[in-house]
């Protein structure tokens, strides 16, 4: 898995611009999770009542606003997860690995499935041979 290198950049950017402006005093883990929902919120609220079809077709001022929300819900991760001391890209890429293995891509494939249809009866790891969707 790829280590991802771009988010610990994001992160160190991040902890320099909260530091120039003395905000760590409010960044508790509380607070910067309610305030992730929040932003999450606000991204939810783009898309609350289109369409599939419309929320993949976005008019270029909606596309900017929601850019702008997901900058926020990033934001707010990192700043959790710096508050936390949790390096973003090592625990992207160690999540990206227990999902690879929790959706087999041969078995996976094309399907939305939860990743308990992949593993074999019994076996709370599916380290067997998994069952079929």
């Amino acid at each position: 898995m790829p280590e991802w290198p771009e988010l610990e950049n994001f992160q160190s950017e991040f902890r320099a611009f909260v530091a120039e402006r003395d905000w760590a005093q409010f960044h508790t883990p509380k607070n910067l999770a309610m305030a992730l929902a929040g932003e999450v919120g606000e991204l939810l609220e783009h898309f609350q009542w289109l369409t599939g079809e419309q929320s993949a077709e976005l008019s270029p001022e909606q596309f900017e606003e929601v850019a702008h929300e997901i900058a926020d819900v990033q934001i707010y991760l990192a700043a959790l997860a710096d508050r936390l001391g949790l390096e973003i890209g090592p625990a992207v890429a160690r999540k990206m690995a227990l999902n690879a293995a929790k959706y087999p891509a041969d078995q996976a494939r094309g399907s939305a499935a939860k990743y308990t249809a992949y593993q074999s009866v019994g076996s709370p790891t599916g380290e067997s041979r998994p069952k079929k969707p």
